[in-house]
């Protein structure tokens, strides 16, 4: 393997974003679609193991969306989604219950220990973690429709409270909290929770430094249709600006709402990854070009004066 010219240049520039990241929390959502895949979960454990060696305070949220589909076709289930959001009726729960808690989540926990990470698996319900209630129907408008409509989600969370003691116990004692997309109330409700909507929550109530979320393509783009088109930053106004061209649809929806309400709510900066390509989360952490999509709260010319070493335009 060739050396660079110089060899402790890399080292160099990674000091200065590790003196700036230790000892911070990254709250991290992994695509359910991801972790179906070994090699690409082994990989992007090993890229949060390295985080981690560095004491960054790593907090993972995982979806399971393309387990929780499979699951439902074996059991001839209705999958049935309006704008990136599942409508959840008692047989999707109970299905959601053994993808989201089951196969994919032990897989997931054995990957992160063999990674070297100490991994504690946990979901919303755990020791009052989330609070939710059931969502009421809602005006949605569907991906490509003219107008919005009443839309009844089923047995969906929204999230009311986060109380993030048994979160602060476990970084306190040096483990990674890994969390499936679950919550609960005190009646002894369960309820499905868009992952990406939890990720936020948690973030929030951990005033965490960084929120994550990998992804099958390399960040938030113009055009889908063109992986050139990646937007190196944006602020909420730029959001707003793909929201109305159209830019953004599916999946993609909850995940920017999401970034909103972590950013509203004091989170530094989000960042959309490719959880696909080598090493994309840790070129988006220790460079200055980063791999994906930095998205901040502020106007770009205000959040470059706060943030030289981060954003690239």
């Amino acid at each position: 393997m060739p050396h660079a010219p110089n060899p402790y240049a890399t080292l160099r520039s990674a000091a200065k974003y590790v003196r700036r990241f230790r000892g911070k929390t990254f709250v991290v959502k992994l695509g359910g679609e991801l972790l179906d895949q070994p090699n690409i979960r082994k990989a992007v454990a090993e890229q949060l193991a390295l985080l981690w060696s560095f004491s960054i305070q790593i907090v993972i949220v995982h979806g399971g969306g393309a387990s929780l589909d499979q699951l439902c076709e074996s059991l001839d289930l209705p999958i049935a989604k309006v704008a990136g959001r599942r409508i959840t009726s008692p047989a999707v729960l109970d299905a959601a219950k053994m993808a989201f808690a089951g196969k994919l989540h032990m897989d997931l926990l054995a990957d992160l220990r063999a990674s070297g990470l100490p991994c504690v698996g946990l979901s919303g319900v755990d020791a009052g973690l989330v609070t939710a209630i059931q969502r009421p129907p809602v005006l949605v408008q569907a991906d490509g429709a003219a107008e919005p409509a009443v839309v009844d989600f089923g047995l969906v969370g929204d999230i009311k409270f986060v109380d993030p003691l048994v979160l602060t116990h476990l970084l306190q004692g040096g483990f990674v909290p890994v969390i499936a997309p679950l919550t609960g109330d005190d009646e002894g409700a369960i309820f499905n929770t868009n992952a990406d909507t939890l990720a936020a929550a948690i973030a929030v109530a951990l005033k965490a430094e960084k929120l994550f979320f990998l992804l099958k393509v390399p960040g938030l783009l113009a055009d889908l249709k063109k992986p050139s088109s990646l937007v190196p930053f944006a602020t909420l106004g730029k959001l707003t600006q793909l929201e109305q061209s159209g830019a953004v649809t599916a999946g993609m929806r909850p995940k920017l709402e999401a970034a909103k309400q972590a950013l509203t709510g004091g989170v530094a900066s989000v960042h959309l990854v490719s959880g696909l390509a080598a090493d994309a989360l840790l070129v988006e952490v220790f460079t200055n070009e980063g791999s994906g999509t930095m998205i901040a709260a502020n106007e770009p010319a205000e959040a470059l004066a706060e943030q030289p070493s981060e954003a690239a335009v």
